[in-house]
């Protein structure tokens, strides 16, 4: 933004000085022509007179010496006709005298009678009539080079642009000195804002220099991001403190339920067994929302892990729950290599999608872990499945399916969305081919030679399917 705000300043100065100074220039320029021209006529007037007193009185030897002292002292050339046209005395080195110029239109004109002064890219020419009132005695051509001319106005052009060239440092200075003023608060409050998305907010943004209306926001931002540290704060507390403090009375009721199994009538057993399986229920819900709450208030940063490492230990893991069952879990495809993911964050995406699909696999099915390129692997059950209005609504919290039979919380397929979403990647629900559902996860791959083996902290198997 400095550099935006320091172009359009010295763009601004540009335009004002050039608005200025070329008029100035070109006014100057043609003052100088014309300056030159009324000098160049007064000295042919002048001279035409002493030229024309000196034929007058038949003393043309003389005529030389004039001419040429006067373009010895001027640079500019002389040239003197008679009555006819015919050249009595040049100023120049290579005139000859007895040359007939009556044929010129300035001497002409001026055998007429008739004074000529004319402006060209190269001389100025003023031709007068050696006269004495109505009597013609001769003509004098005076011719002054331009270079002069040129070369003043050049020099008026060349002060200009030097002094263009310095207001224009000046004006950058200052506009330099203006824009950091006024982008100073921007930058401190560009730096606040990467903190806070960060979760910390080490150094405010500046709310003592700038504009009133840049430090005003700067007061109001540091405000507002002390208030959200503050709720961040809270809610953190909130997630580590209420798990004990929830799970303490909800165990304490499930216990007073089943003391009560003695004392029941056998009828009533069926109505206990529904309310402590609510209980338990109940328990499994908080421990999700908690879980859910930790991920969301804890600032990660993926690392490499190695997924082929993380897809064959799972699997090892569920296959002795899986097999009380009757239900095989299976791995294949291709070797996926290392991907981004935030610690621990791929054995719980993968625990909760196994579990998930375990709650659903009838006996004798497969439950398969599929590997295929692009660091994408696949968990595919052969149960039910869900309908494509179902599997559009799975990632809302606490949603389930309406033709569901198990207990579960419906925060399981939020947790590993948000997990999959913190590691870069995105997760999918489809139908998988011959009935079944397919949950397809794409994790980053880990390119650029950064790989290194193993993978975050592990997760106990059975802790993270309770929030299924």
């Amino acid at each position: 933004m400095t550099r935006r705000l320091l172009i359009s300043y010295l763009g601004l100065a540009l335009l004002v000085l050039a608005g200025l100074e070329i008029p100035l220039g070109v006014i100057y320029a043609r003052g100088e022509i014309s300056r030159a021209s009324q000098s160049v006529e007064r000295d042919a007037s002048m001279l035409a007179e002493v030229t024309e007193e000196n034929i007058e009185k038949g003393n043309l030897d003389a005529l030389p010496d004039v001419v040429g002292d006067y373009a010895t002292r001027t640079g500019g050339r002389v040239v003197v006709t008679d009555r006819t046209g015919i050249v009595l005395a040049d100023s120049h080195a290579t005139g000859a005298g007895g040359t007939d110029l009556s044929h010129e239109p300035d001497i002409a004109r001026a055998l007429r009678n008739e004074p000529t002064v004319t402006t060209g890219d190269e001389v100025l020419s003023a031709t007068m009539p050696g006269s004495s009132g109505t009597t013609v005695r001769g003509a004098l051509r005076l011719t002054y080079p331009m270079a002069e001319v040129t070369a003043r106005a050049h020099r008026i052009w060349g002060a200009l642009a030097l002094a263009g060239a310095c207001i224009l440092a000046a004006v950058a200075l200052v506009a330099f000195t203006l824009a950091r003023w006024i982008t100073r608060p921007l930058r401190t409050l560009e730096a606040a804002t990467a903190q806070l998305a960060d979760g910390r907010l080490d150094n405010p943004p500046d709310a003592t220099t700038g504009p009133p209306e840049l430090r005003r926001l700067a007061t109001s931002f540091t405000h507002t991001a002390t208030r959200l540290q503050h709720l961040l704060k809270a809610q953190h507390a909130f997630a580590s403190e209420a798990s004990h403090q929830l799970r303490t009375p909800l165990t304490a009721l499930r216990l007073r339920l089943e003391n009560f199994e003695p004392y029941l009538d056998h009828r009533a057993h069926g109505s206990l067994e529904e309310a402590v399986g609510e209980v338990e229920r109940l328990g499994r819900m908080v421990h999700g929302l908690l879980a859910l709450a930790r991920l969301e208030n804890t600032a990660t940063t993926p690392e490499p892990v190695d997924l082929d490492g993380v897809l064959a230990e799972r699997a090892a893991m569920w296959e002795p729950l899986a097999a009380e069952q009757y239900v095989a879990v299976d791995v294949t495809g291709p070797s996926l290599g290392h991907v981004w993911a935030i610690p621990g964050a791929s054995e719980q995406i993968i625990d909760n999608l196994v579990a998930n699909a375990l709650r659903v696999s009838p006996p004798g099915t497969t439950i398969t872990l599929a590997r295929t390129p692009g660091t994408e692997f696949h968990v595919v059950d052969q149960g039910p499945g869900m309908s494509e209005a179902d599997r559009a609504r799975a990632f809302d919290r606490f949603w389930r399916s309406s033709d569901s039979h198990h207990d579960g919380t419906g925060l399981g397929l939020p947790i590993v969305r948000h997990l999959v979403h913190a590691c870069g990647g995105e997760i999918t629900l489809d139908a998988a081919p011959g009935g079944g559902l397919d949950a397809r996860v794409r994790l980053r791959p880990v390119t650029g030679g950064r790989s290194r083996p193993g993978s975050g902290p592990k997760r106990a198997m059975r802790a993270t399917a309770r929030a299924g």
